[in-house]
């Protein structure tokens, strides 16, 4: 079920339980996931897409494995804070994976994400096929530990 604020997603989340991060896109996921505490969130793997029943599936079963309680979905809103394409890609997958997966979900802004990551990659002077293996899974750990971060006190 989709929820609309931090704050509601937050109070409908089950206790000790994990939060699963993705950072979705045309031809990977990247996964992050947190601490049962939920104040770190650490890089998980990167999923290929292939059919919507088999992302879904994968899906699942990492939820059952990992203990997680809710989804944090990275919402690509544009940077002067419109919508585009993607963000309406990213809603109906949200959308559809909340026919099948029945957590709490909220779509969190994820600007900047992929920027940050890619920075901070060239500057550990990463190769360009380390750095494409690893982007995906590492800006679901960004936005989640943004989301994470926003939600401590």
């Amino acid at each position: 079920m989709l929820i609309p604020s931090p704050a509601e997603f937050a109070q409908a989340l089950p206790t000790h339980s994990r939060l699963l991060g993705l950072d979705v896109g045309s031809k990977t996921i990247g996964l992050a996931l947190s601490d049962i505490g939920r104040s770190i969130a650490s890089p998980l793997l990167t999923i290929e897409r292939t059919k919507l029943a088999k992302d879904i599936e994968t899906l699942q079963k990492i939820i059952a494995v990992h203990n997680v309680g809710g989804l944090v979905i990275g919402y690509p809103v544009n940077m002067d804070g419109s919508l585009g394409p993607r963000t309406q890609s990213t809603r109906t997958f949200a959308s559809s994976l909340g026919k099948h997966i029945a957590l709490p979900m909220l779509l969190w802004d994820e600007r900047m994400s992929t920027l940050a990551v890619e920075r901070a990659m060239l500057e550990a002077d990463l190769s360009r096929a380390r750095r494409a293996q690893l982007v995906d899974k590492l800006a679901a750990s960004y936005m989640l530990q943004g989301f994470l971060d926003s939600i401590k006190t």
